[in-house]
Order: C-alpha cells, then structure tokens, then sequence
C-alpha cells in the first residue's frame, strides 16, 4: 500500500474529470470556464476542438492537437488513449516544451461513465503519484435531468461518483415542485455531492478535492463528506421504518423509485480503534476482489494502530484502492477511521459484515464472516 505514495518533492497535479448528460449544457460551461482566471494555466482534455467552439478563446495552435486559449489554458485532444495523451503532457511540462500547468480537467463525451478514467489514472504507477484526482464534476440539466436518469444507469452512475453536480437550465423549469424533486433525488443518490447552480464561480466548479492547486492536503473533511453521508443514511432508515405516517403526503418516489436508483447506495462505516496495516490491507484487498466492479468509489481517513497520529487517506475506484497521502496531523478532533463507500448493486451488511469481521467486532448469525476472519490469509502481514 505504502509504495504508491509520492516521493520526493514534486506536488502532484490535481485532475477533474468533468461529465454530464447529453445536451445538459456541459459545452456552455465549459466554455465559461476557459475564459476565468481560475483555469488559467490549466490544461484541458477534449474529444474533438470542433465540438465546444473554442475559435473566439483561441490564441494559437501549438501542434495538431494542441490549442493555446485567451486564458492561458492549453486545451488538447485525446490521442489514441488518456493515458499517453496524460503521459505527453507531463513529458512536455517537463522538458519545459509548455508551461508548468497546474490543473487538469478532463472532458468526457456525454454519457461516458467517469469511473474508468479515475482507475486509469489512480492504477497507473506513475500517474498515480504526479496526478492527484480531484473527483468528478457531473452537470445535470434541470429540464431533462429527471427522465435522463429513469431512461440511463449510466446518467446514474455519474451521479453517484461526483464530488460536484452542476444543475444547468434550472431557469427554464416553470414548475418548482419538479425541480425540489430533482434535486431531491440527486442528494438521494449522491448525499456527499455539493449541487452547484449554473452560474456558480468557476473555482466552486474545478476545486474541492483533496489536493489544492499547490499539490497540497485541501480540505478532508470537505472531500469525505462524512457527515452529510450518516445523516442520509439516518433519514433513509428512519423513512423505511416509519412509513405509516408517509401515506397521503403524495411522494411519487416513496414508491416508484426508478430501478436504477435502487442499486446505487452511499454508506459509511466507521472504527473508534486503530486499525493494524495489515488488517486493512486485507480488508481493501478482499473487497476489492470480491465486490470490486460493484465499488463505484471508495474514500477514506484511516488512523494506522501503526502510526494513530498520522491518517492515511484512501481512495478507490473500482478495483483500484490507493493511499494518496498521510497526512502531518489529524484534520479535526474526531479521529475515528471513517470509510464512505458509493456503491452499485452492493448491500451496507455485506461489507460491514466483513469490516466486522477483520477488526474482530462481535457478530451476530455471521458464521461466513467468522469462517474468514480465521483464513489463514489473515497471517499475511
């Protein structure tokens, strides 16, 4: 786990992966965003130039796919894959060929699911430690956003993963009780995300990860949400055991939520003891063995039985789990390991059953968590 920290002295460079439904406005944002002062010296990864009409932002053309903006930001095409086109980009910083950028923001094409371009990037060794990502900005359009996310999983699933949701032509909804149950929904689907209106400044939009722009430790208890993913887990409990009072209020999703919904969970899980390294190496690595295609993203602030003054942060993609940093001291006086996961089609028992099981908490009618937690990998140190 310890080899993919950074060494030495050079910051990583946090990247954004910007997503959204078709026709939700993503393009227009963009756009907005190339000409503020907060992207200057940022690189930007498109599809195609042709489709977000960058002629009136464009200064010069540096080579065939790469365009120098008013900004100061380069923008760029994907060539062949992300990853060399991340690699080129680094090797050309480098060399001194282009400016020191300071941030990247990756543009997907409509209804991509962003997952697999964080697991490139967090899987990757190398840029692994020269990119910190940031996490995902989804842009929802107010008009569409409701039957976009019955008609697609996909739409759902860039939901879920965001850290930010951008809510565009929230202007052009006339009838208020549809846009409360939009944003309603979101926060269902994503308690941890910040909603963002349309217009909301461009540094509100492109930061708020873990690393600020000086490759430093940002905010962790902004990035973990910790908080905001307990209270929904609350309230949805308190929902499905109190539904008598419910009837006659109307609430069109109390039953009928969309099939889609239902398999994406947000949940936390939590540890007043230091855990021993190898416990939760063991942990991530059977979960992630088990139940990897299912961990839409996995984020952590852990204290090491170790080294309990030190929290690791950790942060999953899929199959991927990686340490991005330890951080000096402790962010805030509570220190208990805290791990929210976002989820498809994955129920909260059977990972807590298993997170039980590897810090020895007492179980009950859990004789499979037993028989593992006795596994002879559980010498592995």
């Amino acid at each position: 786990m310890s080899d993919s920290r950074p060494t030495g002295p050079v910051p990583p460079i946090p990247l954004t992966v910007l997503t959204g439904f078709l026709g939700a406005g993503k393009t227009t944002l963009l756009n907005r965003l190339l000409q503020h002062e907060a992207l200057r010296d940022s690189v930007v990864i498109i599809n195609e130039f042709g489709e977000i009409g960058l002629d009136h932002l464009l200064v010069e053309k540096v080579d065939e796919n790469m365009v120098l903006l008013s900004a100061g930001c380069l923008c760029c095409t994907v060539r062949g894959d992300l990853i060399a086109t991340l690699e080129d980009l680094l090797r050309k910083r480098d060399n001194g060929r282009i400016a020191p950028f300071r941030r990247v923001v990756i543009e997907t094409t409509g209804l991509a699911d962003p997952a697999p371009i964080l697991h490139a990037v967090l899987y990757h060794p190398y840029l692994s430690m020269r990119y910190a990502v940031e996490g995902v900005v989804t842009v929802v359009d107010a008009v569409n956003g409701e039957a976009t996310l019955d008609a697609h999983a996909e739409a759902v699933r860039q939901v879920a993963v965001a850290e930010r949701i951008v809510l565009t032509k929230a202007d052009l909804v006339t009838d208020a009780q549809s846009l409360a149950r939009l944003r309603d929904r979101l926060h269902r689907l994503n308690p941890g995300a910040t909603i963002l209106p349309a217009d909301a400044p461009a540094e509100a939009v492109v930061s708020g990860g873990l690393f600020d722009l000086r490759g430093k430790i940002a905010d962790v208890g902004e990035w973990l949400k910790t908080e905001a993913v307990e209270e929904a887990e609350r309230r949805s409990h308190d929902h499905q055991h109190g539904h008598g009072h419910h009837h006659g209020h109307g609430h069109a999703h109390h039953h009928d939520v969309n099939r889609h919904d239902e398999r994406i969970r947000a949940f936390c899980l939590a540890s007043d003891q230091p855990i021993r390294q190898g416990t939760l190496d063991m942990f991530l690595d059977l979960l992630r063995s088990t139940q990897g295609a299912k961990l839409l993203r996995v984020k952590g602030l852990v204290a090491l039985a170790e080294d309990p003054e030190h929290p690791v942060v950790i942060h999953g993609v899929q199959h991927v789990i990686h340490v991005p940093a330890v951080l000096p001291r402790w962010p805030s006086e509570d220190r208990r390991s805290r791990l929210v996961f976002i989820v498809d089609g994955l129920e909260k028992e059977t990972v807590e059953t298993l997170w039980n099981a590897f810090l020895g908490k007492p179980q009950i009618d859990a004789p499979d968590a037993a028989a593992l937690a006795d596994n002879p990998l559980s010498l592995r140190r």
